[in-house]
């Protein structure tokens, strides 16, 4: 297992980044996603919550360019599964899984993000309740080493969480130009502490400059109630 805010501090741009997994205490299922931005218009952006769900906006709307990309919904919740995702993906995850079809079935119809030369993956997940317990997935969707017409689809199920375990998967290994794909299976890492230290943790182990907006969630396993916390750098 990886120190979850060394592996995060490890690189100065992951980019886009997802963790699930079990509070320490066996209580909690745990979902952190946040957003960086190297652009003037992918920093300008905050995290807004809409109900039981996360939307993304322009925090200066007159400095918006492409919103394609950058605006959308991260979290959508149902009413025993939430799902995460960094793109409109997961409005697909949701209107697959309302129609009786799987989380995998909704990524085999999407692709990775258009953004030549980066091709940015996309990286969902899902955190589904069940008898006081809950399991969870992963997906991303990348380009096979850079070419644009070859899509590689990664699914990872974890049908039995243990306390205090997660796991992290992001868009990019490292910075660079064009900047390069996450590699292998998401890292497993530690879950420490409450959502205000989770919350903590995270957040100060993004890179300074680069980093724009944290969302974290606790889902209560017996009750299915949840908390969420926002942390956006413009305020």
């Amino acid at each position: 297992m990886t120190e979850l805010k060394t592996e995060i501090s490890s690189t100065t741009y992951p980019g886009r980044g997802i963790i699930i997994g079990k509070s320490a205490d066996g209580k909690n299922a745990v979902i952190g996603y946040f957003i960086m931005g190297r652009s003037t218009n992918s920093r300008n952006r905050v995290f807004v919550a809409e109900g039981k769900d996360l939307k993304t906006k322009a925090f200066d709307p007159s400095q918006l360019v492409d919103p394609s990309l950058i605006i959308y919904a991260p979290v959508r919740t149902l009413e025993r599964a939430t799902i995460v995702t960094n793109g409109d993906q997961t409005d697909t995850v949701r209107d697959f899984i309302l129609e009786g079809k799987t989380f995998e079935e909704a990524l085999r119809t999407r692709t990775f993000e258009p953004d030549s030369p980066n091709f940015t993956p996309r990286i969902s997940g899902i955190a589904e309740l069940a008898d006081g317990d809950f399991s969870y997935k992963l997906s991303i969707l990348k380009s096979n080493e850079g070419r644009e017409q070859s899509a590689l689809r990664f699914f990872y199920e974890y049908a039995q969480p243990v306390a205090g375990e997660g796991h992290f998967i992001h868009t990019y290994k490292s910075d660079g130009n064009p900047i390069p794909s996450f590699e292998g299976e998401p890292t497993l890492v530690n879950i420490e502490g409450d959502i205000d230290t989770f919350t903590e943790n995270v957040w100060n182990a993004l890179n300074e400059d680069n980093k724009v907006s944290l969302y974290t969630r606790f889902i209560d396993l017996e009750t299915g109630e949840f908390e969420d916390r926002i942390v956006n750098k413009n305020h």
